[in-house]
């Protein structure tokens, strides 16, 4: 699959730059307030956008519209700074996961008038000017162009038509992992129509439908190497905890699905992938179930590159809480150079005790490392990284919530 580029850089005409630095300050001040008013207005208008579309739960816990704030400030800032790095890592994620969501052009203009409704409605009639609307609909318009030509790239790069990204699959397998997490297989349900191949760290969209009817869709990284026409995908249950509600989607996959069943899944998406053509060392370092591309990744090694050097690392609080701790163990023998170390919150034996430190193992000095898990892990990571010198450009990111951008991001 050819990686969609960003064209050229964007440019907001000198009067509406002025405007914008000017009124910046306000806006970021204000825009949670503002995401908040804009979801309830969209929702209130097309309520099938959140049954069907948006992750509900990221909707009760907050971080869709924190996601929605942290993206359109940060763009805003590039525009009115263009000495700053570009913000190409955040449209990427953004445009993936519209992909995997089948966004279309048209959807922007429905996000553009309630997206301005709403930032006239906090900040008032009388703040919003005419001149103050036109620049802010201009930083819009550019971020919104950039997107639909990515996500435009992407749907040709996967040979569908603008959001056409959805396929009936059935469960050829289910295997249960001890700690919890469920690993689905499924092939095409139109033996017509078999399933693509996908880079190592890419995902899919599995849509099911709940009991009260909605659609909902959440995103599974790929745990196999691919090219056989079957996708197999990691579910880790989420269960309720303080603030957040327990998984939907999650829930009804580990309850109701199982061999034969029927699935709704997208075409595979995702930015953070491994580059197949070079044998550039790698260093793989996990937590908890952002195991899970770190699987596919040593999938596609062991099936196709073997004697590529890879440093593996993973976090978990003890060996029985470890998912898929098995088959990373696994994996890891069938590789020619690979190095295996894991860090247990509970002491164990053949393991590091305490908190994941890269300086405990000579890396490769040359390697692309990359980094998935909770927020809080990812941000001690990288900070021992930064620390033992290595260049925060061989440093790749991921994690499961709308804002994981944040951590990917290059410092400024």
């Amino acid at each position: 699959m050819t990686r969609a580029v960003l064209r050229g850089a964007p440019e907001l005409a000198p009067q509406h730059a002025e405007t914008v630095r000017a009124t910046l300050p306000l806006i970021a001040a204000n825009i949670d307030r503002v995401t908040r008013t804009f979801y309830a207005g969209l929702f209130a208008a097309h309520p099938e956008l959140r049954r069907d579309l948006f992750n509900r739960g990221n909707q009760a816990e907050g971080s869709q519209p924190r996601a929605l704030a942290a993206s359109v400030a940060t763009y805003a800032t590039y525009l009115v700074d263009p000495a700053l790095p570009h913000p190409d890592e955040l449209l990427a994620r953004i445009g993936h996961k519209h992909a995997s969501l089948g966004v279309t052009a048209g959807q922007y203009q429905v996000v553009h008038d309630h997206l301005f409704a709403a930032i006239v409605e906090v900040l008032g009639a009388d703040v919003v000017t005419a001149p103050v609307a036109e620049a802010w609909d201009a930083v819009y318009w550019l971020m919104a162009d950039a997107l639909i030509d990515l996500e435009k790239q992407l749907y040709v790069a996967a040979g569908v038509e603008p959001g056409d990204v959805f396929r009936r699959v059935r469960v050829a397998d289910r295997a249960d992992d001890p700690a919890g997490a469920a690993v689905f297989t499924v092939v095409s349900a139109d033996p017509a129509a078999p399933l693509p191949d996908f880079l190592p760290g890419q995902y899919i969209s599995v849509g099911v439908t709940l009991p009260d009817g909605a659609r909902q869709l959440r995103q599974y990284s790929l745990v196999n190497a691919g090219g056989d026409g079957r996708l197999a995908f990691a579910v880790k249950r989420v269960d309720p905890v303080a603030g957040c509600p327990a998984g939907e989607v999650s829930t009804h996959l580990h309850a109701r699905v199982g061999v034969g069943d029927d699935l709704q899944i997208t075409l595979p998406f995702g930015d953070l992938t491994v580059d197949t053509a070079t044998d550039t060392p790698l260093v793989l370092i996990s937590a908890g179930i952002g195991i899970t591309p770190m699987i596919g990744v040593l999938e596609h090694l062991a099936a196709h590159t073997p004697d590529r050097p890879v440093q593996i690392l993973h976090a978990d609080r003890a060996p029985g809480t470890h998912p898929l701790r098995d088959r990373m163990r696994a994996l890891a023998g069938r590789l020619g150079h690979a190095t295996l170390d894991l860090w247990y919150a509970e002491p164990a034996d053949g393991a590091h005790h305490g908190t994941l430190d890269p300086a405990a193992v000579a890396l490769a000095p040359d390697a692309e490392i990359y980094l998935c898990g909770p927020v809080g892990f990812l941000d001690d990571v990288r900070a021992r990284l930064a620390a033992a010198g290595v260049d925060p450009r061989r440093v790749h990111c991921e994690q499961f919530t709308p804002t994981d951008w944040q951590a990917r991001a290059h410092p400024m």
